[in-house]
């Protein structure tokens, strides 16, 4: 009974994207015909050569327990990439491999916050960041931006949240869920107000570097200032289609990597051993092996944002990055469609999904009440049907 839960569980919010999952699946398993765009989850398949490194791995019967932070031969890997792709040095000391990009997080936030700590977001934020936070006893601290810039955080913004409490800044980039990408001259702007704070963290999330349509990524870790006190967590769910092999991992200094690696052993040990050796092979070929996914991707975008801008109320800014689009739907608030009444994004998702039958999240979650996440990691096929849905729908 939910009174002998601790209070720990029953504070925790359920995650909005896989609750509007669940909702979607429900529906469909009573025959309707839903279009799923709530899960951020790539629609292709894991490259061939990606999963014929699994089965080497099977095949030469990789099959025991392996090291809490990882093979040394995928961490060098990782070295690898992140001098490649990211001007990064690390040593095998300062990388930590986590089962999925969310544990390297929720480590990060063990080894790192005190109760009452304060952890800024820029919203909005990927959906688990403040739940993380909170998990941790840290204070998540919402810095609002807007589709009028992007939503991206301003110096000015970070500078007027900054507090004598706060520990950490979060961020991703590209966006989980806007879509936003910081350039570098952005990220300088933002570190040279950290430069003023030096007990100050922050956790750079790049799970979508590569899905990337502005050709260029920069990582804040590769000012020489920010380089001792940047965590940069990544891993392979997106770009390389593989959110099911649940492989993440974080670069950054020594001391939080063993302490990252300390919490890790005592909850799930090392990640599994078959998607480790078949991470190896895609973070050693060459990114160009997947940039098919990201045109793909990148032509989806135009499609999908050329239908909604069509649309009387959806006010759509471009992404550079990810495969979302994140529309502000404030228009519609206050008014009644078809005999519902919209009075914020929760109502406007609910709706497309009964109404539509189109699964989008509500921007709440995110920390943006006038938005929804449109995830358009599906085919253009589908993308054309759900939106042509949409519009009949709200009009």
């Amino acid at each position: 009974m939910k009174e002998n839960l601790s209070e720990r569980i029953n504070n925790l919010a359920v995650s909005q994207t896989l609750a509007m999952a669940a909702k979607a699946r429900e529906l469909k398993n009573q025959g309707k015909d839903v279009i799923g765009l709530s899960l951020g989850e790539p629609d292709f398949n894991t490259p061939n050569y990606i999963k014929q490194a699994a089965v080497n791995a099977i095949n030469e019967d990789y099959n025991s327990y392996t090291p809490v932070d990882g093979y040394v031969d995928l961490k060098n890997a990782i070295i690898t990439k992140f001098k490649r792709d990211n001007n990064l040095s690390y040593d095998l000391s300062q990388i930590v491999v986590s089962t999925g990009a969310k544990q390297s997080l929720s480590n990060v936030a063990a080894a790192l916050i005190n109760p009452n700590d304060e952890v800024i977001l820029p919203c909005p934020y990927w959906v688990s960041y403040s739940d993380i936070v909170g998990l941790n006893g840290g204070v998540p601290i919402e810095v609002k931006t807007d589709i009028s810039n992007d939503f991206k955080m301003t110096a000015k913004d970070l500078e007027n949240a900054i507090t004598p409490k706060t520990k950490m800044i979060w961020f991703s980039s590209p966006c989980n869920p806007s879509g936003s990408v910081y350039s570098k001259k952005e990220l300088r702007e933002l570190a040279d107000v950290l430069v003023k704070y030096p007990d100050i963290y922050v956790l750079s999330d790049e799970i979508y570097e590569h899905i990337n349509f502005c050709g260029v990524h920069f990582s804040i870790a590769e000012f020489e200032d920010m380089y001792d006190r940047t965590i940069t967590v990544n891993g392979v769910s997106k770009a390389f289609a593989m959110t099911g092999w649940r492989i993440g991992y974080i670069g950054g200094p020594a001391w939080i990597a063993r302490a990252c690696n300390k919490m890790q052993g005592q909850v799930t040990s090392g990640a599994n051993c078959i998607a480790q050796r078949a991470v190896i092979t895609a973070l050693i070929e060459s990114p160009s092996k997947i940039t098919y996914m990201v045109d793909e991707f990148k032509l989806r975008r135009d499609l999908i944002l050329s239908l909604l801008n069509d649309i009387d109320g959806f006010k759509c800014n471009t992404p550079d990055g990810a495969f979302y689009v994140f529309p502000d739907v404030s228009y519609f608030f206050g008014k009644t469609i078809g005999g519902y009444k919209i009075n914020n994004a929760s109502d406007m998702s609910l709706f497309l999904l009964d109404k539509a039958l189109v699964a989008t999240v509500t921007g709440d979650a995110f920390g943006d009440p006038n938005c929804i996440r449109i995830s358009y990691a599906a085919s253009q096929d589908q993308l054309i049907e759900a939106i042509k849905r949409i519009k009949k729908a709200v009009s």
